[in-house]
C-alpha cells in the first residue's frame, strides 16, 4: 500500500494481549481491505516474565553464537509466531503492513527470526525492529546517583518498596514505527511501546504527519486506545453483553478496523461477517478501560478527552472525534520489576447453609495450626470467600463457594510441600475436623511455591531514553536515531479532579425503585497495579443528567462501603458528549472482589427497559 493523504489508512486491530486468537493476523489479511494489521502480545505480567528471564539467561545468550543458539535462551512472545506464520502469504500479496509489540525483552532476535521466516516462505518483505525500550542500565545508574524513581501508585521511592530492581522497561510512542515504515519496512517489530503506539505510527505515516502535530496524534492515540484491546472494543467486556447472546452474536467477535482520516479523527467498524457488535456503547466501554483522567498520555503527544464525542453513523460503524492534542510530558512510565518472594495457595470448597461461618471455621482452624510464630513469617496471608451459595440452588456446583488461602513469604522453605511444617500440611492436616459441606480440590499443586516479583511504576526523563529504529533490510543494518518530540509540557502528578456543576437535585426525576445500579447504568473498569479506574455511562440526556448528580466522590466511598474503602484518594471527570462519569481510586486494589450496588433508580427510566 502507498500512503495517501486522500483518503483513510485502515487499521486493524489483531491481538489485545497473548491470549488472543490465532486467526486474526492471517483473517484479516487475507479477507479485510486494510493498510495496516497491528497487535500487542505483551503486558506488565509478561514483562516481568521476559525481563527476569533475559537477566537469568545473560551468561547463556553471551556464549550462543548463531541465531538457532540465541533462540534456546531468547525472551520474546513466542506465540506471535503461531499468529504471523499462516498470515505471511496474504501479507505479501495484499501489500499489508504489519507493526507489533512482540519483541518484549529480546526484540533484535524476534526481527531476525521474522526476517527468516519470511525469506524461507519465499518473500522479500522488509522487516525492521525498535530498540530504546530497555533501559534497565539507564535505571540502575540513575539509582545509584541517588534517584527515588517514586511509584505512581503510592509514592514510595524504590529504597521504601524495599527490593532490588531485576530489571527496567519503559514504554516508547508510535514515531519510531512511523520513521521504519516511511524508510520502506513492510514489518515492525516493537518491545515495550505503548499499547497505542503502532496505531499512531501507522496513522503518522500514512498522512505524513510531522512531531507537532499534536491534534492529530492525540486522535489516533486514543483511537489506538480503542483498537489496542481488540474484541474488547467490538462487544467483548461490554455491559450490554446479554443484547449480544440473544441475538447469537456472542459467538467469534469481530476483530476491529478504524479508518483514521488526516486530521484524526475515525470511523470504527469491524470484521465482516463475524459476531460482535461496533455501537456507541460498545465503544464507549473500551474508552473507559484502563484510563487514568483527562489526561492521556503518551510520548509523542498528550490526548485531552474530556470533550470526545461518538456517534453510530451506520449499523457497526461509530466515528470518534473531539479528541484534542497537548505536548507530550516530558517523562515516559516505566517499570522496574523486583524479586519479592515465593507465594502459593490452598483451597478448600463449601456448600450449604451458613457460608460465611464455615469460612469462618476453616480460617481459625489453618491460623492454630500454622501458629503465632509461623503466621509472622508471611508477607501475605488473605482468606477469601469466593462466591455464594444461594438456597434452592439448581445443582450442588452452583451452591458451592471456593475458599481460598493465598500466601506470600520470603521464605522458600515455608511453600514447600514436603516440609511437615510448611503452609500446604498446616492447611491440609486440618481437613478431617473441618465444618460440613467441605471438600479438597483434587490438585494440589498451586500450593506448591513459585517464584513472584513486584512491579514498580515510575517515570524517566525522556531525555534518557535512546530510540532507535533498526532497518535489517538495509546493508549494514541501518540504524536511525529518533529525536526528542519537539516540544514538552510539564503536567501536575494529579489529574484534575472535580464534581459536577449544577447538580440536579435527586427527587425532580419523581418516584424511585431500589435495583441494581447496572440495571440501566452501563460501566467498565480497569487497572494499572494498584489503581483502579472504572467508568460508568448511560444512553439517554435525562439518565446523563441524572448519572452526574447520583455519582459523586461521596456516593462511590458508600456504594464501596467500609470494607472496600480503604480511605485513599479518589479522583473524578466527566464526558459529557458521550454522557459518561469516571472516577480513578488510587492505590485501591489488594485481591478485592466485584459486587453488584443498589440505588434508587427512577422509574420513569426503569420502565425503558433494563439492561
Amino acid at each position: 500500500m502507498t500512503p495517501s493523504v486522500n483518503r483513510p489508512v485502515r487499521v486493524a486491530g489483531a491481538s489485545g494481549g497473548f491470549s488472543d486468537r490465532v486467526r486474526a493476523i492471517s483473517s484479516l489479511a487475507k479477507n479485510e481491505d486494510v493498510d495496516v494489521i497491528v497487535g500487542d502480545w505483551l503486558s506488565e505480567l509478561t514483562m516481568t516474565i521476559h525481563g527476569t528471564g533475559k537477566i537469568r539467561n545473560l551468561e547463556q545468550m553471551a556464549k550462543a553464537q548463531s541465531l538457532e543458539q540465541k533462540l534456546e535462551y531468547a525472551m520474546f512472545a513466542e506465540n506471535f509466531l503461531d499468529c504471523f506464520m499462516p498470515a505471511i502469504e496474504d501479507l505479501a500479496k495484499n501489500g499489508i503492513k504489519l507493526a507489533v509489540n512482540a519483541g518484549a525483552s529480546d526484540t533484535e532476535i524476534l526481527a531476525q527470526l521474522v526476517q527468516k521466516k519470511v525469506q524461507e516462505a519465499g518473500h522479500n518483505l522488509k522487516v525492521a525492529w525498535i530498540e530504546g525500550d530497555d533501559v534497565t542500565g539507564t535505571v540502575k545508574g540513575m539509582l545509584n546517583k541517588g534517584e527515588g524513581f517514586n511509584s505512581l501508585m503510592h509514592n514510595k521511592s524504590v529504597k521504601e518498596w524495599g527490593l532490588d530492581p531485576v530489571c527496567a522497561q519503559c514504554y516508547l510512542g508510535g514515531l519510531g514505527i512511523a520513521r521504519a515504515l516511511t524508510e520502506g519496512a513492510d514489518i515492525v517489530i516493537c518491545g515495550r511501546v505503548s499499547d497505542a503506539s503502532p496505531i499512531i505510527g501507522a496513522a503518522a505515516w500514512w498522512h505524513q504527519w510531522t512531531p507537532d502535530m499534536f491534534d492529530e496524534l492525540a486522535g489516533s492515540l486514543i483511537i489506538g486506545h480503542l483498537l489496542e484491546c481488540a474484541a474488547y472494543v467490538s462487544g467483548g467486556y461490554c455491559a450490554d453483553f446479554r443484547q449480544l447472546l440473544k441475538e447469537g452474536k456472542h459467538i467469534n467477535l469481530g476483530f476491529p478496523i478504524c479508518a483514521i482520516e488526516y486530521d484524526g479523527t475515525g470511523t470504527m467498524y469491524k470484521e465482516k461477517n463475524t459476531g460482535g457488535e461496533m455501537t456507541v456503547a460498545s465503544v464507549t466501554s473500551q474508552l473507559l478501560y484502563e484510563i487514568q483522567g483527562p489526561q492521556y498520555y503518551n510520548c509523542d503527544v498528550t490526548a485531552q478527552i474530556e470533550n470526545i464525542k461518538m456517534e453510530q453513523v451506520g449499523d457497526d460503524r461509530v466515528r470518534v472525534s473531539g479528541v484534542k492534542g497537548l505536548p507530550p510530558p516530558p517523562t515516559t512510565k516505566v517499570g522496574l520489576t523486583g524479586f519479592a518472594g515465593w507465594q502459593a495457595e490452598y483451597h478448600v470448597y463449601l456448600c450449604g447453609l451458613h457460608i460465611e461461618e464455615k469460612c469462618k471455621w476453616t480460617e481459625e482452624q489453618i491460623k492454630y495450626e500454622l501458629g503465632e510464630e509461623y503466621l509472622k513469617r508471611f508477607t501475605c496471608l488473605k482468606f477469601m470467600q469466593n462466591g455464594s451459595s444461594p438456597i434452592d440452588a439448581r445443582n450442588q456446583d452452583v451452591a458451592t463457594v471456593d475458599f481460598r488461602v493465598f500466601a506470600q513469604t520470603p521464605d522458600r522453605e515455608l511453600l514447600n510441600m514436603r516440609n511437615p511444617n510448611g503452609f500446604f500440611r498446616k492447611s491440609m492436616v486440618t481437613f478431617l475436623q473441618s465444618c460440613p459441606g467441605a471438600s479438597l480440590g483434587n490438585d494440589m499443586r498451586q500450593a506448591e511455591g513459585k517464584p513472584y516479583y513486584e512491579y514498580h511504576p515510575s517515570l524517566l526523563p525522556q531525555e534518557q531514553v535512546k530510540q532507535r529504529v533498526h532497518l535489517l533490510f538495509e546493508a549494514p543494518n541501518k540504524i536511525i536515531e529518533m529525536p526528542l518530540a519537539p516540544e514538552f509540557r510539564t503536567y501536575d502528578r494529579q489529574q484534575p479532579s472535580y464534581e459536577t456543576t449544577n447538580p440536579v437535585p435527586l427527587d425532580a426525576f419523581g418516584p424511585t425503585v431500589r435495583l441494581p445500579l447496572g440495571t440501566i447504568v452501563l460501566g467498565r473498569s480497569g487497572d494499572k497495579c494498584s489503581d483502579c479506574n472504572v467508568g460508568f455511562f448511560v444512553r439517554h440526556d435525562d439518565e446523563w443528567e441524572w448519572l452526574r448528580s447520583l455519582l459523586t466522590i461521596e456516593k462511590i466511598k458508600e456504594l464501596l462501603g467500609p470494607e472496600e474503602y480503604k480511605g485513599k484518594l479518589i479522583d473524578r471527570f466527566e464526558m459529557p458528549n458521550i454522557r459518561a462519569v469516571h472516577f480513578l481510586l488510587h492505590d485501591h486494589l489488594d485481591r478485592g472482589y466485584d459486587a453488584a450496588k443498589t440505588v434508587d433508580i427512577p422509574i420513569q427510566f426503569v420502565k425503558r427497559g433494563v439492561l
